[in-house]
């Protein structure tokens, strides 16, 4: 098996780049966020609260959940069931944000993440994927960009979808994020000693993505 890790602080397009990797190679994407969510939905579906963390530190053991994909589209599987249509609620999202936290939520599906990329070639984003969940990780990329740059890029996005912003706290924001992903305790935002830099903040997304095609064996 192939496994590519690709880590780097909010806003360096990481997971945009990761899902071209993927698609280019014939890899499988991990989506981390979305294994995080159909965990909630696992919980919620238990009636276990936000609050009940010793009930979420039992109950998450139970929950088998992987990612296939099927027809092209990836399909995000709980105990067999595909959760797709399920996952992106409001309460799923505000129970994955409190259930994340969770050192056994955590430890399991870190552990389910391993199983995937034993079992298939991979590529994973995150904060914390080749320092933690794939430490042999055949190719391992830390993308970064300037905070200008990732400010810039949130700032654009936004207008296009006609919401009103402020370039100033969006750079205040993402500033403040990279502060605390690198200084919290479990598993902190950091390039792992043999990961290969990639600084996109002069570089287009395609060229992003041919500099770390380039890189894979």
């Amino acid at each position: 098996m192939y496994n590519i890790a690709i880590d780097g602080p909010a806003g360096a397009g990481k997971s945009t780049i990761a899902k071209q990797i993927a698609k280019r190679k014939g890899y499988i994407y991990v989506d981390t966020g979305a294994m995080y969510r159909a965990m909630a939905l696992f919980l919620i579906d238990n009636h276990i609260s936000p609050e009940e963390s010793e009930k979420i530190s039992r109950k998450c053991l139970e929950a088998d959940i992987s990612i296939v994909y099927e027809n092209g589209e990836q399909v995000v599987l709980l105990n067999g069931r595909n959760v797709n249509g399920l996952i992106r609620t409001e309460q799923v999202g505000s129970m994955a944000s409190a259930s994340s936290v969770n050192g056994d939520v955590r430890k399991k599906l870190v552990e389910l993440q391993q199983k995937l990329a034993k079992e298939a070639d991979v590529v994973m984003d995150g904060r914390d994927i080749g320092t933690c969940v794939l430490p042999d990780a055949d190719l391992k990329i830390y993308l970064t960009a300037s905070s200008d740059v990732r400010a810039k890029r949130r700032y654009d996005e936004l207008i296009a979808r006609g919401e009103e912003c402020d370039i100033g706290v969006i750079k205040r924001d993402i500033e403040e994020r990279d502060y605390r992903d690198m200084h919290r305790d479990i598993s902190p935002l950091k390039q792992a000693e043999d990961a290969r830099l990639v600084d996109s903040s002069d570089m287009t997304i395609e060229e992003v993505i041919e500099k770390i095609m380039g890189m894979c064996v």
